[in-house]
């Protein structure tokens, strides 16, 4: 297990995951992954996985999270659109407690991210490793896999991030964007009260030569203006001119109904560029191509396509994913109970084969001893009369083999001995004339000095009187020589 933590590059950054199964500490490979560890490091900062929950959860595989929807379709990266995969050599899918990006297909990333909870070689080269778990709390993040779930791996009580926390940063020049929006906003409000405090200008008429008479027309038009309030003014209005009237041509009941006519044309005309746009959205979002000019249609039918049959569309899809999935499931277990077939009948085949002289053999002895058995009389005065029979003969072999033998010599009769200890082996009957001889090992009373024999030690004691005589008497001739 430590060889797998010597091929993996050294961390750099630090984050810690609060959560209900308790903290989660995640060390980045930021060198490895920088566009992931960036774009984590920045929603952590921005309290954007405060609040959300572990959605998927497959026992034995993984935990899946990072959706602020709660559904595992929705959330998005800071960069504003999906970002590219990061796979490195020396970061695998070869144990438990990994971290690594969710995505739909390749090069689709956004916020959602998930944990190991044990080897998963089949993601390898499809998801971007950008980090792991470190220390104990690593088993905090097994308990995830503790949780009940439905049949679409849905946890049915879910666990949740309650806040995160940048242990170490390895991007200084990250800065929330919720920071940036605060700036903007109270530079704009800022503009907004200086333009507010600019006083209002006051009319003063006394500069004027005619000064009287301006007052007079702004009274008048201050009292037209508040008669008036919330009315459309005309010269029929304003002027006393007998040739204009200020009767309406048209009833107002009849203005009134043209007027809701207009407003309900506007309204449904926005209802559907609203709804254009939305569909917009949606396609750009799922990367559906613009349909083709010539198959365009009204913005009525369009209104009620999306309306009506968009919901059973998406249930039809649904359905059909998960008929799909469980065909392939199907497959995949039928394929492989039928390996194990295969395999068992090759492995019985070669077992048989081996165990078939050993049987045939047994089955050859067994006959001959059940043969001898059927001719074995019952028991009583026939077993005995039987037994003894069978001693007779043998009595009667041991005296045929003994006149066939001759007094050999010693040769010949070592030569046969030989010969009889290999025929006993072998169960043939030549041990009958083989005579028994033990050895002699009667206790010797004496054992006399001058006779040596094998077991013979040579004594010599330089000081015994013997020995010192025969030297000097070897010195002596020595010398009388010279």
């Amino acid at each position: 297990m430590s060889n797998i933590y010597v091929q993996e590059p050294p961390t750099n950054g630090k984050v810690l995951l609060k959560t209900s199964v308790g903290d989660l500490d995640i060390e980045l490979w930021s060198k490895e992954a920088p566009k992931a560890c960036r774009n984590f490091v920045q929603l952590c900062m921005e309290n954007y996985y405060n609040g959300t929950i572990f959605h998927r959860i497959v026992k034995g595989f993984i935990a899946q999270g990072g959706d602020p929807t709660g559904t595992g379709t929705g959330g998005e990266s800071i960069y504003g659109e999906p970002f590219k995969d990061e796979i490195h050599s020396r970061l695998r899918f070869n144990r438990r407690g990994l971290v690594a990006m969710a995505n739909a297909g390749k090069d689709d990333n956004g916020s959602q991210f998930f944990f190991t909870f044990a080897a998963a070689n089949e993601l390898q080269g499809k998801h971007t490793i950008f980090g792991k778990i470190s220390g104990e709390t690593i088993y905090n993040m097994l308990k995830l896999e503790d949780a009940l779930v439905d049949h679409d791996d849905r946890p049915q009580y879910p666990q949740k991030i309650i806040s995160a926390e940048i242990l170490s940063n390895p991007f200084d020049d990250i800065v929330p964007r919720t920071k940036k929006r605060d700036e903007d906003s109270e530079n704009q409000n800022a503009s907004e009260e200086g333009k507010k405090k600019k006083k209002a200008g006051v009319k003063n008429y006394k500069l004027l030569s005619f000064g009287e008479e301006a007052e007079e027309d702004e009274e008048e038009s201050v009292v037209a203006s508040k008669a008036f309030a919330g009315k459309s003014k005309s010269t029929h209005d304003l002027l006393d001119d007998p040739k204009l009237s200020a009767m309406p041509a048209v009833d107002k009941e009849q203005s009134s109904a043209s007027d809701q006519d207009s407003d309900s044309d506007q309204s449904r005309q926005k209802t559907v560029e609203n709804v254009r746009s939305k569909l917009k959205k949606s396609s750009n979002k799922s990367r559906i191509p613009e349909p083709e000019p010539d198959k365009v249609v009204d913005d009525e039918e369009e209104f009620e396509e999306y309306d009506f049959h968009k919901e059973k569309r998406e249930e039809r899809k649904r359905k059909a994913e998960e008929i799909r999935k469980e065909i392939s499931d199907l497959k995949k277990d039928f394929k492989k109970s039928k390996q194990k077939k295969e395999e068992e009948v090759v492995r019985q085949e070669k077992k048989d084969a081996a165990t078939d002289s050993t049987i045939e053999k047994y089955k050859n002895e067994l006959a001959a001893y059940q043969e001898k058995k059927k001719q074995l009389p019952l028991k009583g005065v026939s077993r005995e009369e039987f037994t003894l029979s069978l001693l007779n003969k043998f009595v009667k072999k041991l005296h045929s083999a003994k006149e066939k033998t001759e007094e050999p010599d010693e040769e010949k009769s070592k030569e046969k001995d030989s010969a009889a200890d290999d025929d006993v082996e072998a169960g043939g009957s030549n041990w009958m004339a083989h005579k028994l001889q033990f050895e002699d090992n009667d206790p010797l009373v004496a054992k006399d000095a001058n006779t040596k024999g094998d077991d013979w030690f040579d004594i010599y004691d330089p000081r015994h009187a013997l020995n010192k005589r025969r030297r000097e008497e070897s010195k002596k001739l020595m010398a009388s020589r010279k």
